[in-house]
């Protein structure tokens, strides 16, 4: 996974791959900003009151990214990292639209 300019999302032809380390359990749903892995991998940080059971997290994670970003919860699907933490989101539309509230969102540019 390589991810261009140090921003956790690459601009593609639908829309945007967006780069996720997911906390489970957590006390309250939301986006806590870019964290940078130990490998120097930047990520978005989500945490999810859901449990890893069944794929609760899974698809709490994809409900809390759109709604954040103001988007059907349809437009954002699981690539890959059903069972990690990090995990790999596509999320379709205009991707311009959707780096503009993503670098709104976690303040990086």
């Amino acid at each position: 996974m390589t991810i261009t300019s140090g921003r956790p999302w690459q601009e593609t032809d639908r829309g945007v791959r967006l780069f996720v380390r997911v906390t489970p359990k957590a006390a309250k749903d939301g986006i806590d900003g870019i964290r940078t892995l130990d490998d120097g991998r930047a990520v978005i940080q989500v945490r999810v009151r859901a449990v890893p059971d069944k794929g609760a997290a899974n698809k709490a994670v994809l409900t809390v990214v759109a709604k954040v970003l103001g988007l059907s919860r349809s437009s954002v699907t699981l690539e890959s990292g059903s069972t990690s933490r990090i995990k790999t989101l596509r999320v379709d539309g205009d991707a311009q639209r959707i780096a503009a509230s993503l670098t709104a969102l976690t303040g990086s540019g």
